[in-house]
């Protein structure tokens, strides 16, 4: 099963970390970490509420299996190179890694990610306990996808889970039960398709799942694909 790093930067100021010079900086530095096979940037879509407590960054490395992300989080690697790019230059700011199982559905407009430089992700995350993971997982996989491929314009749909990894990194390791993006053209659309039927529907499944205790944050995210063409 693919899996995904998440590298995931909060607080503090980075407004002078990701110019156009400072992205291409970490999109070069990311074509270095052998067998990765996609690279997004994530970064706060808006400056209003909706992001006011939203990451200043959220990285994402795929893998096609656990053994190629954890040789790539070797001392000296790229993913720590990126990591200590950004520390250097975000003043107080933390940053804190998770890796997750990846699960990728179908689109009815699904287009591949390689193909656009950028766009618009609703980035989600279960920071708390199901008491039954087992049922809540059943239940959420069963029901709650084919309601959300069915959001006008969606064009991505990924739900993650944790694993257990080798990190020598030595950020904190977020401890997020489930994460989901579902991605869209700009973020006039994602508004859009907040505003649907469909996203009524998805309030009226979630109101059904198992016993959960914690934060849900939802935040939207600018998000810049990464060109991995190695010359």
């Amino acid at each position: 099963m693919e899996v995904c790093f998440f590298l995931i930067g909060e607080g503090g100021d980075a407004r002078n970390v990701f110019d156009r010079s400072g992205i291409a900086h970490i999109q070069s530095a990311a074509r270095d970490a052998a067998g990765l096979r996609r690279f997004v940037l994530h970064l706060p879509a808006t400056s209003d509420e909706r992001n006011a407590a939203a990451p200043f960054c959220v990285m994402q490395w795929y893998f096609d299996d656990l053994d190629l992300l954890e040789a790539a989080l070797c001392p000296g690697g790229a993913v720590q190179a990126v990591a200590e790019h950004i520390e250097a230059r975000v003043s107080q700011g933390t940053l804190r890694q998770q890796a997750m199982a990846v699960r990728r559905f179908s689109m009815p407009h699904q287009q591949l990610s390689n193909a656009v430089d950028e766009r618009c992700t609703y980035l989600v995350s279960y920071d708390g306990e199901a008491d039954d993971f087992n049922a809540w997982l059943t239940h959420y996989l069963t029901w709650h996808p084919p309601l959300m491929t069915q959001l006008p314009g969606i064009r991505e749909l990924e739900i993650y889970t944790r694993i257990d990894y080798r990190s020598p990194l030595k950020h904190d390791r977020a401890t997020a039960m489930q994460r989901n993006k579902v991605v869209f053209d700009d973020i006039a659309a994602l508004d859009a398709a907040l505003a649907s039927p469909v996203r009524a529907r998805m309030k009226e499944d979630f109101e059904s799942f198992p016993p959960y205790s914690g934060s849900t944050p939802h935040y939207p995210m600018r998000s810049i694909y990464g060109n991995l063409t190695r010359e």
